[in-house]
């Protein structure tokens, strides 16, 4: 773990697709800085006997093969420091969903350590004996747990101060603020018959601010009900925005 600033470590089967999407855009231009770290852990290092094996059968019976507790739990030991303040997520489709207050706080952290599964999951003694947090990307299944680690990884890094470039506010994007993004547009004025808002073109910021609010809690009625039920009280807002690369 280094010293200082958010550190990130991956425990995963498939090193090769790591930094992967973290190693471009705002998340490779801020590793280059020197604004996060990422350390990757194979855990067929810790495979037992001559094919470094990571898995056997399930106990029971059933589909699949599950990876082994005292393998998963030599990688876990191996590059974890004593008193990791780091929070422990295990990618995994029965975990809870991963959000953007989670994301926020992540951010604001040391970093974080993340076990990405694969074959049919992991033995269930591990993650109780390490502590590992089940944490989820969504109501679906992935073939494993890497490309849900980069997700995780993505969404906190993004929000590391100097990421972004500049102190703008990047509050009033989608889940920040309970609600769904507004519309937005640029030039040309008119495209294919369709026309900027004239609103936004008035200059008037409160009528702008206004319209943004009005048609974010449009969106976040028709597409996400669940959400509608506790919009948050309209507050000031300033009208301006920094849009985010990618």
């Amino acid at each position: 773990m280094s010293e200082g600033g958010f550190s990130a470590l991956v425990l995963t089967l498939m090193p090769e697709m790591f930094p992967g999407t973290l190693g471009q855009s705002l998340a490779g231009d801020a590793l280059a800085r020197g604004l996060w770290s990422l350390e990757i852990k194979d855990i067929r290092d810790h495979g037992i006997g001559r094919h470094r094996t990571v898995d056997d059968t399930p106990a029971g019976g059933g589909p699949g093969m599950v990876i082994r507790a005292d393998v998963l739990a030599a990688a876990l030991d191996a590059v974890i420091p004593e008193r990791d303040p780091r929070p422990r997520y295990l990618m995994s489709p029965r975990g809870r969903v991963f959000t953007q207050g989670e994301a926020r706080a992540l951010a604001a952290g040391p970093g974080a350590i993340l076990v990405c599964g694969r074959f049919e999951g992991i033995d269930e003694r591990v993650i109780e004996a390490r502590g590992l947090q089940e944490i989820s990307i969504g109501d679906y299944v992935l073939s494993g747990g890497e490309l849900a680690a980069q997700v995780i990884l993505d969404a906190a890094i993004r929000l590391i101060p100097g990421v972004m470039g500049g102190a703008e506010s990047d509050l009033e994007e989608s889940h920040e603020q309970g609600l769904l993004e507004y519309p937005h547009y640029t030039r040309p004025r008119v495209w294919e018959g369709r026309e900027i808002p004239d609103v936004l073109t008035s200059g008037n910021h409160a009528k702008i601010a206004a319209w943004r609010r009005g048609e974010a809690e449009r969106l976040t009625r028709e597409r996400r009900p669940d959400m509608a039920e506790k919009i948050p009280p309209a507050s000031g807002a300033s009208g301006k925005k920094r849009r985010p690369e990618g």
